[in-house]
């Protein structure tokens, strides 16, 4: 069962993030997640079989997406889906809700992005239909 997420399933969020985003602090993602929950533009789902198993963050992005042509677009932020229960569909039904939220919103464009080395989801999102814009690297520079 897949279904929008709200302010009662935020230590539920934070625990599955973490598993997404490992470097992260726990408290300051808990944070993080209960400012987005709070936003009209941004929505999470969650995955449950005999509990939580997965999640998926969108949100509206205004600004330009690399490979769009409108605004807004919706975005897939971050989507998960715990080891055990991959190779069901719970993460293409997880981004099915998204982009259905995303049309609700009036988007015509949904978008998304990886890192070069990560593969995995390179896959995921090729096969669920997704068409590579760009590749890009991003620089810094200490002042």
């Amino acid at each position: 069962m897949i279904r929008k997420a709200n302010f009662e399933d935020l230590k539920t969020l934070t625990a599955l993030a973490m598993k997404l985003w490992p470097d992260h602090n726990g408290a300051e993602l808990e944070a993080d997640l209960s400012a987005i929950l709070a936003l009209s533009d941004a929505a999470f789902f969650l995955a449950e079989e005999d509990g939580a198993v997965g999640f998926a963050q969108c949100q509206l992005r205004h600004d330009y997406v690399e490979g769009t042509e409108g605004s807004p677009v919706g975005y897939l932020e971050g989507i998960f889906v715990e080891e055990s229960c991959r190779g069901k569909g719970i993460a293409k039904g997880l981004l099915s809700a998204c982009e259905c939220w995303a049309r609700e919103q009036g988007c015509t464009e949904f978008a998304s992005d990886c890192e070069l080395s990560n593969t995995g989801s390179l896959r995921f999102h090729l096969n669920v239909g997704f068409q590579e814009a760009n590749r890009i690297i991003c620089f810094v520079k200490k002042l």
